[in-house]
């Protein structure tokens, strides 16, 4: 039996003035599934999971997250929605001016009362650096990192919260090869040791192989195709080759 859907969108359409960047856009996440949304630069990848989470208005259409219609929401529901919703930014985001340790503890800050905080910071951030194998970076600040391991910080703060729901935004872009075959193996190790639910934005067809249960191609705005990688990957549909080429 197919787990329950932890996001469903159906009929989604979002336009920037002319340009009709999702068009009746359908797509469910299922729960502990990793879902790879597959589509060429441009093609709204992104858009779609801003509108998930309501970092975009969608134009029409639903959205449901985790049960709850996230047009309903107040923005305090919502704000409790985002902190079981776990994002990670293609640029990383993490602060600058803060160490490594200071990064994880801001949505600790943001979402933990002050009894879970005193009790339990030093704990979860360890655990969430453990988790990336990073812990002897604690300490250090941003710039002194690598591309790899800033992205991997960015996952780790990522995961502090134990988000039910990680939304991965062009997780490899940027990276060499060797890395980026890192971070897509630990995609995957998060999902089999938190039985996450995800969504992964990507035109990295190297990361969506190792990294995805089912893949959705984004093409003119609609689901063009649904299948697993390797069905797609021996399709003789022309625009769904030009992919695998």
């Amino acid at each position: 039996m197919e787990n329950a859907p932890v996001i469903v969108v159906k009929n989604l359409h979002k336009s920037f003035g002319e340009n009709h960047v999702l068009r009746n856009f359908s797509v469910s996440l299922h729960s502990g599934e990793n879902l790879a949304i597959l589509g060429k630069s441009g093609s709204g990848k992104s858009v779609l999971i801003k509108c998930i989470i309501r970092l975009i208005e969608s134009d029409q259409g639903d959205i449901t997250v985790l049960n709850q219609n996230i047009d309903t929401l107040s923005n305090d529901e919502l704000d409790n929605l985002r902190a079981k919703v776990g994002f990670l930014f293609q640029s990383n985001a993490l602060y600058d001016s803060m160490t490594v340790r200071e990064n994880l503890e801001f949505p600790l800050r943001r979402h933990w009362s002050d009894e879970q905080r005193r009790k339990g910071t030093e704990t979860a951030i360890l655990e969430a650096l453990n988790d990336v194998g990073l812990a002897h970076t604690i300490d250090m600040m941003p710039s002194e990192l690598s591309g790899g391991m800033r992205k991997r910080i960015a996952l780790a703060r990522t995961l502090i919260l134990r988000p039910a729901i990680i939304l991965y935004d062009e997780p490899t872009t940027g990276l060499d090869p060797i890395t980026a075959r890192e971070i897509s193996h630990l995609i995957v190790n998060v999902q089999q040791k938190y039985n996450a639910s995800s969504i992964i934005i990507s035109h990295d067809m190297h990361c969506i192989g190792i990294t995805s249960n089912r893949v959705v191609m984004l093409i003119d705005g609609m689901c063009y195709a649904d299948n697993t990688y390797e069905a797609l990957r021996q399709s003789e549909d022309d625009r769904i080759k030009e992919f695998f080429d």
